[in-house]
């Protein structure tokens, strides 16, 4: 049995598509994860999957002092990742991204281990620029990233098969009194989303032709919102089921999440991150999917209570195109084509 080493972390992002793969593999493979202190470590609890742990070396885009520390840090880090590796002696790497991938990745080069990487975005994230010659293949969800890269390969988005067998029955039970009426769920990225919570609080009254299911993020509800139409949820442990029920989905332009909505051919509007709060990924992606056809995209700068309620009703209106464009799409569901790579 092949020995395989996950790594990747820091958002959920870089987590839930390692363990998309890990449960695909659990019974072809023996299972490893290297990560840090952080998120990955809290949802990899209690999964059965041997875990290690290094320090995270993180680069700051501002001008910081610390920034000057990182080549020692990461040599540090370097040599505890080599350690493990030669622990574990694996066949084989596969890194999802994030800052605590690239130790991982280094002493994986060093040990002459092969490297699988996976870029879920439009382009390369840091992390995976750094990584994109110490690995084999650089696997991408978006077709367009792996035609730039010599050694690119387009295989779609991992994605955890529950996510595509939701119940919605468990999520009608979350309405005190459900209506059969069109449903909005509404998710943030799992930190929340202060600016579309802020807009969504104030325009929900307005939305009273619809079923709204609201992922503030935690910490972020508002206790003084009540209408029967209306739920309010920190996160959620079964996605799967609220994406069963809705008829349309607000969300970010995270590659994961947005690649799940292609999957189950959910209409959606994106609200990418500005440039202000990111690197621009985000509005890549949600630009590219709307040339697909696939979404509509309120630009952050432009996002009020009635462009937001606008939107919502331009998108059901038009619902059937969105989904038509959706069903011609190529399969994004990458994760027999990476543990394929990862096998062979």
């Amino acid at each position: 049995m092949k020995k395989i080493v996950f790594t990747g972390g820091g958002t959920g992002g870089h987590i839930y598509p390692n363990l998309a793969l890990i449960e695909d593999l659990k019974n072809n493979a023996e299972i490893f994860y290297i990560g840090s202190n952080g998120m990955e470590k809290e949802i990899l609890k209690g999964k059965n999957i041997k875990f290690f742990e290094i320090e995270v070396v993180k680069f700051k885009r501002s001008l910081s002092l610390s920034n000057f520390l990182i080549p020692f840090k990461l040599l540090k880090s370097v040599k505890k990742a080599k350690e493990i590796l030669l622990k574990i002696k694996p066949d084989v790497v596969f890194s999802k991204g994030g800052y605590v991938s690239l130790p991982v990745v280094f002493a994986a080069k060093k040990l002459k281990i092969k490297v699988v990487c996976h870029e879920s975005d439009l382009t390369l994230g840091l992390a995976n620029k750094l990584c994109l010659k110490k690995c084999q293949f650089m696997c991408t969800s978006f077709e367009k990233t792996s035609k730039n890269l010599k050694n690119g390969i387009f295989t779609g988005s991992p994605i955890r098969s529950s996510v595509l067998s939701g119940n919605k029955q468990n999520a009608i039970k979350l309405f005190k009194n459900y209506k059969p009426r069109p449903t909005i769920l509404i998710v943030g990225g799992s930190l929340g989303s202060v600016k579309i919570n802020d807009c969504v609080f104030k325009c929900v009254k307005n939305l009273q032709n619809f079923n709204i299911i609201h992922i503030t993020g935690k910490n972020n509800l508002n206790p003084n919102l009540k209408f029967e139409n209306y739920v309010q949820l920190e996160f959620s442990n079964n996605i799967q089921d609220l994406y069963a029920l809705s008829n349309l989905v607000i969300s970010r332009g995270g590659s994961n999440v947005i690649n799940e909505l292609l999957a189950l051919k959910k209409p959606n509007i994106l609200i990418p991150l500005s440039l202000n709060a990111s690197r621009g990924d985000q509005i890549l992606n949600a630009e590219y999917f709307k040339s697909l056809g696939y979404s509509f995209v309120l630009p952050e700068e432009d996002l009020t209570p009635t462009s937001l309620k606008n939107s919502v009703n331009f998108v059901l209106k038009n619902q059937e195109k969105f989904i038509a464009k959706m069903q011609s799409a190529p399969n994004p569901v990458g994760n027999q084509k990476i543990i394929e790579l990862l096998l062979n």
